[in-house]
């Protein structure tokens, strides 16, 4: 039986949780007033996301969207006749561009000709589009082969990034959001808050007076949200991003109810932003010990994630352990060498330039 406290909220792992369980896939619950939790389904091992309806005069304003599925569709039919009472849409907000967040924010939106409100990166990185329909070019393979990927291992990655269920229909207009941006919605103001490293420009929603944070997957309550370095940007530091990013939701209450995107709403925000950070510290901590000779980086993915189970995990894990690797880069701790067509990373030299020139041709 999980310990409660005074409120008999559950204690667990250092934070509170409200409510023992989540609501059933498609159902919904109040968790303030005039906002919804919904409990969108996935098709994969993370089997949900928790959308947000936020209820204002005479519609609703919805939260992220769910994915570019068939299910998620018949859901939101579902949804609109028995939660909205038939009441539309008058906008969508997008946290950031991640098909499971944005997957049919353009169907919505056609739907009820209504505004979808996300920030200038995340609509732009929307349609950046792994191409399905053709063989992927050489830089796709470059980035891969310089892993330490063969191109058979290669093939199957891109046969996982080319299914349908990761491209979410394409937006031909949004409304920006920016940091300090404020919504007012149903009698509440909503300000956001920027967040960076899992997505360029990730919107954070918060209700100061209310003490709610719609948090996306910028602050999860158990997992981590992946933060990975991709084909289109081989050299990024997201994880810089990432870490600044948590220095800045240091700036909110610890007292506000968290509402996450996955798993469930939770109280004690600064215990788990240090939860989160001490987990990349350790990871870079692991890393840096596992690089005294050198190591490509599916070598390094190895040691930092022993148990995968199949070809989207690995992408996951592959993006993931560059951006710890780019980081240690950066900070002068990695040397980065190309080796017959692969990187390596190796402890750097006391006294050497640790940091490789970046290379124009």
């Amino acid at each position: 039986m999980a310990d409660l406290d005074d409120n008999g909220h559950e204690l667990r792992g250092g934070l509170r949780y409200p409510w023992p369980q989540a609501p059933d896939a498609g159902q919904v619950r109040e968790v303030a007033p005039g906002v919804w939790w919904l409990r969108m389904p996935l098709p994969f091992r993370l089997d949900h996301i928790n959308l947000y309806l936020l209820r204002h005069t005479d519609g609703w304003v919805v939260v992220d969207t769910g994915m570019n599925t068939e299910q998620t569709r018949e859901v939101w039919d579902q949804v609109l006749t028995q939660v909205c009472d038939g009441l539309p849409l008058l906008a969508v907000v997008c946290t950031h561009f991640h098909s499971d967040h944005a997957g049919v924010a353009a169907w919505l939106s056609e739907r009820f000709h209504c505004p979808v409100y996300m920030t200038f990166s995340e609509f732009h990185a929307l349609h950046l589009r792994f191409p399905g329909d053709r063989p992927p070019g050489w830089d796709l393979l470059d980035f891969y082969r310089k892993a330490g990927v063969d191109d058979e291992r290669s093939a199957e990655m891109f046969a996982v990034m080319s299914n349908a269920h990761f491209l979410p229909a394409p937006l031909n207009h949004y409304r920006r959001l920016r940091e300090g941006s404020q919504l007012h919605i149903g009698g509440r103001t909503w300000q956001v808050v920027i967040g960076r490293g899992h997505s360029p420009e990730h919107a954070c929603l918060y209700a100061a007076e209310d003490g709610l944070l719609i948090s996306g997957d910028q602050v999860l309550p158990r997992i981590t949200s992946t933060v990975g370095v991709h084909a289109t940007e081989p050299l990024a530091d997201p994880l810089r991003d990432w870490l600044d990013s948590i220095e800045h939701l240091r700036a909110l209450p610890d007292s506000v109810l968290v509402l996450p995107a996955h798993e469930r709403p939770f109280f004690n925000l600064h215990t788990r932003l240090d939860q989160l950070e001490a987990h990349h510290r350790g990871h870079l901590a692991l890393l840096l010990a596992s690089c005294d000779e050198p190591r490509t980086a599916l070598e390094l993915m190895a040691v930092l994630f022993p148990k995968l189970s199949g070809r989207f995990d690995e992408l996951m894990a592959l993006g993931e352990t560059l951006a710890h690797a780019n980081y240690l880069v950066a900070e002068g701790a990695l040397e980065r060498e190309e080796d017959r067509g692969r990187y390596r990373y190796r402890s750097a030299v006391r006294g050497a330039c640790a940091v490789t020139p970046l290379r124009v041709f």
